[in-house]
């Protein structure tokens, strides 16, 4: 599985911000889909559980108003004693179910083996 990093950069309208920027930009299509309203609607009437930090953003405004974000998808959550990790594969036309599978599951797997070796160096 390989992953791109983009910078974007740009300038704002006048009286916009880095939240109003953010707003503008999250959720991303890569991890909703396109048309991204319709896309998202339909995300809500078919994933059971809510999709929490997964997909979303991590960041932080500097105090010059500048917006450094990152796209949440190799992430896992942990409450109490267990820890959940969620991956995802972008469905196309052209898409072979098992293989989006297969690519689903490699992703987590990644993140399962790290938990693993994490609980054996404890």
């Amino acid at each position: 599985v390989m992953h791109i990093v983009s910078d974007v950069s740009g300038n704002l309208a006048e009286g916009k911000d880095a939240l109003d920027a953010l707003k503008a930009t999250f959720p991303a299509g890569t991890v909703s889909g396109a048309p991204k309203v319709r896309a998202m609607q339909i995300i809500e009437e078919l994933e059971r559980e809510k999709r929490g930090i997964y997909a979303g953003a991590v960041g932080y405004i500097s105090f010059q108003g500048n917006l450094d974000t990152a796209i949440a998808i190799r992430t896992a959550v942990i409450r109490g004693d267990e820890i959940f990790v969620q991956a995802g594969a972008g469905i196309v036309a052209d898409s072979v179910p098992e293989r989006e599978w297969e690519e689903t599951r490699n992703k987590a797997k990644a993140l399962i083996k790290a938990v693993e070796m994490a609980e054996k160096s404890s």
